[in-house]
């Protein structure tokens, strides 16, 4: 009776989308975020301009993945936003636990988690263009 999988895959898609979605409106608003990125990869010797990608990784990805077109495709540009963000911005939080015994980075592993579910399960057939 209670068993969906489209259903189930809808609230993933529109849970894990949404959510990462606001971060990208986010930094679509406070270009200073962009800069600040940019900041951290030059320091890495990497190319500024990449900083660009998290409006892709954070914008592009999840409405594909809210919209249930190339849902796999957002959800591999959703994981690969967040490896990047482990290593930039919080890789001196790998390993850490926050005070109330959950790891410090929890919301960022939901993140990537939910992004690779999406990847490897799809959108379902409630979606734009299932796959």
């Amino acid at each position: 009776m209670l068993h969906h999988d489209d259903l189930g895959k809808l609230i993933l898609r529109l849970a894990v989308g949404g959510l990462i979605l606001l971060h990208g409106i986010d930094k679509l608003l406070s270009p200073a975020s962009i800069t600040s990125i940019g900041n951290m990869l030059d320091a890495m010797g990497l190319p500024v301009f990449l900083a660009y990608g998290v409006l892709i990784g954070e914008i592009v990805a999840p409405l594909m993945a809210i919209l249930g077109w190339q849902a796999r495709i957002g959800g591999l540009l959703m994981a690969g936003n967040m490896l990047v963000a482990f290593i930039l911005v919080h890789h001196d939080e790998l390993l850490t636990l926050n005070a109330q015994g959950g790891w410090t980075l929890e919301l960022q592993g939901m993140f990537l988690c939910g992004a690779l579910a999406i990847m490897f399960m799809g959108s379902g057939r409630l979606a734009m263009h299932p796959d």
